[in-house]
C-alpha cells in the first residue's frame, strides 16, 4: 500500500456527504412538548455533516470538491452554497428530494434534533458514485466521510468504500455513529471522531469518566486505527496516536448552539494535517476552532483572528498513562 501522500495535493480535500440535509433551524426560548412553541428566529440552509466539513474547510483556505448524494427537486440551496464556497461540485444527482432535518435550538443551548430519512439511492446512482470516487482518488489525498446513510447505502457499502480508499494511500477521515460507525471501524479509517455518547453507543455501555473514554478509545486502536479523536463537550478534546494521549482543553465558553461544532473539529484535525501542524498545535487549533463553533447558529469561520486569540487559552497536554 502507498502511504506517501504527495505533497502537491495536500491543499486538496474531498468531503463526502452521502445523506445531506437542508438544515430547518429554529431558536426559541423553550421547547413546549404537545404544545405550541413560537420560535424566535429560523433560517433554512444547506447541511449534512460533510457539507458543514466542506464549509469550514474552504473557509480556513483548502481547495474543497463535495461529493456525495443529491435529491434534485430541492438541491438550489446547496448549488448556491458550493457556488460561494467556489467547491466543485461532483454530488451524484437522484430523483426525489433532499430531507430537511429540524433542529429546534433552546435558549439554554438544548438542541432537539429532528432528523429525517434521505432520498433513496439506486444502483446507477452507485455506479456513477464510485466512478467519481475513483477519478478523485487519482488527485486528491484527503477524504472526509461524515454523516448518516440515505437509503439505499448500507453500512457494508459505506465500509467497502473507506477500505477502496485505504488500499489506495488515502487519509480517511471518517465521522459517523451506529452501524455505520461500527462497520467502518473494521475499514481502518486514518482518523474517527466519536464523540462520548457516540462512543458509549458503540462499546454498549454509558461512560460517565475521562477514564472510561480513554479506555474505550485503546480498544478502537487495537483494530489499527491511526488517529482516535474523542470530543468530550465542554470538557474538550482527546487523541490518541502513535500509543500517546493528548488533551486540549477550551475555557468556559457562551453556548448558543452546539450545532455543527464536531464537524467544525473534523475541519480542524484535517486543515492541521494538511498544513503539517505539530500535534499540541494541530489539536489547540482544532479546539479553538470547534469552541468558537457553539457561539453561533450555523457552521463557518467569521474570523481567524478569533481563532488565534482563542487558541492561546487552550489548555494542551500529553497525558500519562
Amino acid at each position: 500500500m502507498n502511504t506517501q501522500l504527495d505533497t502537491s495535493l495536500t491543499n486538496k480535500v474531498v468531503t463526502i456527504t452521502l445523506n445531506p440535509a437542508l438544515d430547518l433551524t429554529g431558536s426559541l426560548d423553550k421547547l413546549n412538548q404537545g404544545s405550541v412553541s413560537l420560535v424566535n428566529e429560523g433560517s433554512l440552509h444547506a447541511a449534512g455533516k460533510g457539507v458543514n466539513v466542506a464549509k469550514v474547510l474552504s473557509d480556513l483556505g483548502a481547495d474543497v470538491t463535495v461529493t456525495g448524494f443529491l435529491g434534485t427537486d430541492n438541491q438550489e440551496l446547496f448549488c448556491q452554497l458550493f457556488d460561494e464556497l467556489n467547491a466543485k461540485d461532483e454530488f451524484i444527482r437522484v430523483s426525489g428530494s433532499t430531507r430537511i432535518n429540524v433542529k429546534l435550538v433552546e435558549s439554554n443551548g438544548d438542541v432537539n434534533d429532528i432528523n429525517f430519512p434521505g432520498v433513496l439511492v439506486d444502483a446507477q446512482a452507485i455506479t456513477q458514485f464510485e466512478a467519481t470516487l475513483e477519478q478523485l482518488m487519482l488527485t486528491h489525498d484527503y477524504f472526509v466521510f461524515a454523516g448518516s446513510l440515505p437509503r439505499g447505502i448500507s453500512a457494508e457499502q459505506c465500509a467497502k468504500w473507506i477500505e477502496q480508499l485505504q488500499n489506495n494511500g488515502k487519509r480517511v477521515l471518517f465521522d459517523s455513529s451506529r452501524d455505520a460507525l461500527t462497520q467502518g471501524l473494521d475499514s481502518k479509517p486514518w482518523l474517527i471522531k466519536p464523540n462520548d455518547e457516540e462512543l458509549s453507543q458503540f462499546v454498549g455501555r454509558e461512560l460517565t469518566t475521562q477514564e472510561q473514554c480513554l479506555e474505550a478509545a485503546e480498544t478502537l486502536s487495537d483494530k489499527g486505527i491511526d488517529n482516535i479523536v474523542v470530543s468530550m463537550g465542554a470538557e474538550g478534546v482527546l487523541w490518541l496516536h502513535d500509543n500517546q494521549w493528548l488533551q486540549a482543553k477550551p475555557p468556559k465558553m457562551h453556548v448558543v448552539s452546539t450545532v455543527g461544532a464536531g464537524d467544525t473539529l473534523v475541519a480542524g484535525l484535517c486543515w492541521g494535517h494538511m498544513q503539517s501542524m505539530p500535534k499540541l498545535e494541530l489539536l489547540s487549533f482544532a479546539t479553538a476552532l470547534s469552541a468558537l463553533a457553539v457561539g453561533q447558529v450555523g457552521v463557518g469561520v467569521p474570523s481567524k483572528e478569533d481563532v488565534v486569540s482563542l487558541q492561546k487559552q487552550i489548555q494542551s497536554q500529553a497525558l500519562n498513562r
